[in-house]
C-alpha cells in the first residue's frame, strides 16, 4: 500500500493583534463651586445700655436748660401747622417759614387754601424742594379735611395719616404741638441722637421712636422730641458734633466723641 505523504499542518493563524487601546480621555473632575464667602462682620462689644437714672438725668438737664422748648415751624393754627410740616419734608424750617409767612396771610384754612388753588399755591412755595408734589398734596389734604372732617384737623394718628402727604412723623408733630399729646416725632436729628448716643438705638425711625417712648420718663415726654430735635440741630451735628458743649457728653456712649 503506497505511503501517503503528510503535508505539514499550516501554522494556526495568529489572532489579529488587538489594536492598542486608546488612552481614555481624562475628564477633569468638576471642581465643586465654592459658596460665596460670607462677609465677615466684626461686631464690637455692644455699648452698655443707658440706665433709667441716666435717661432721667439727661432729660432733667435738657429741661433745666430749656424749660419750654418750641418747634421752629411758624404756624397760626392746627391747619397751618399741618401744612408747614408737610412742606418741611426734605427742607429746612427756615426755608419753609420764609415761604409760608405770605402764604398763611392769605390761606390759613382748608377752604381758603382750596380757593387759592394749586397753581397759585406753587408760586408761594416754589423755593421749597419738591414744591410741585407738595402743592398737589396740600390742595388734596385741604379737600379731604373739608369732605371727611368738617374742615377741622383730626386729633388721632390714624386719621392724620389718611391725609395726602402726611405720614407718621407729620402726625406725631401735629398731635404733639397742636393737641398736646406726648408723641415722639423722629426726624433725621432725633434718629441720629438716639443712635449716636446709644440712648435709643434702632435701624428705622419707628424703632427709635418706640425705644424712646419706652425709656423716656412720662414727666418729660411732652417736650422730649423738641429737646432731642434741638440737640441734634445745634449740638449733636451730623458732621462735626460739638461734644465740648454737649449737656450729656458724660452720658453719651458714642466711641468717637471728642470729650470723655
Amino acid at each position: 500500500m503506497p505511503k501517503t505523504t503528510r503535508r505539514p499542518a499550516k501554522p494556526a493563524a495568529k489572532p489579529p493583534a488587538a489594536s492598542p487601546a486608546k488612552p481614555a480621555k481624562r475628564i477633569a473632575a468638576a471642581k465643586p463651586k465654592s459658596a460665596p464667602a460670607k462677609p465677615v462682620v466684626r461686631r464690637g462689644k455692644a455699648p452698655r445700655r443707658w440706665s433709667a437714672a441716666e435717661v432721667h438725668e439727661a432729660f432733667s438737664r435738657f429741661a433745666k436748660a430749656n424749660p419750654e422748648p418750641k418747634g421752629e415751624l411758624e404756624h397760626l393754627n392746627p391747619f397751618t401747622l399741618l401744612v408747614a410740616v408737610v412742606l418741611s419734608a426734605q427742607a429746612t424750617d427756615a426755608g419753609v417759614n420764609k415761604a409760608t409767612r405770605p402764604l398763611f396771610a392769605v390761606a390759613d384754612t382748608p377752604q381758603k387754601m382750596l380757593a387759592l388753588g394749586e397753581e397759585r399755591l406753587r408760586e408761594y412755595i416754589k423755593t421749597i424742594g419738591l414744591f410741585r408734589t407738595k402743592a398737589k398734596n396740600v390742595i388734596a389734604l385741604s379737600q379731604k379735611l373739608i369732605t371727611d372732617f368738617g374742615g377741622e384737623v383730626p386729633n388721632t394718628r390714624e386719621e392724620l395719616e389718611t391725609l395726602p402727604g402726611a405720614g407718621r412723623k407729620t402726625a406725631n408733630v401735629v398731635l404733639n404741638m397742636a393737641f398736646g399729646q406726648p408723641t415722639m416725632a423722629v426726624d433725621t436729628h432725633v434718629f441720629r441722637v438716639g443712635n449716636r448716643t446709644g440712648m435709643a438705638p434702632g435701624e428705622t425711625p419707628l424703632a427709635v421712636e418706640l425705644e424712646l417712648e419706652r425709656v423716656i420718663p412720662a414727666e418729660f415726654m411732652q417736650h422730649a422730641h423738641h429737646w432731642l430735635i434741638l440737640h441734634g440741630r445745634y449740638t449733636c451735628l451730623a458732621r462735626k458734633p460739638r461734644c465740648e458743649v454737649c449737656l450729656i457728653n458724660d452720658l453719651c456712649r458714642w466711641p468717637e466723641k471728642t470729650v470723655s
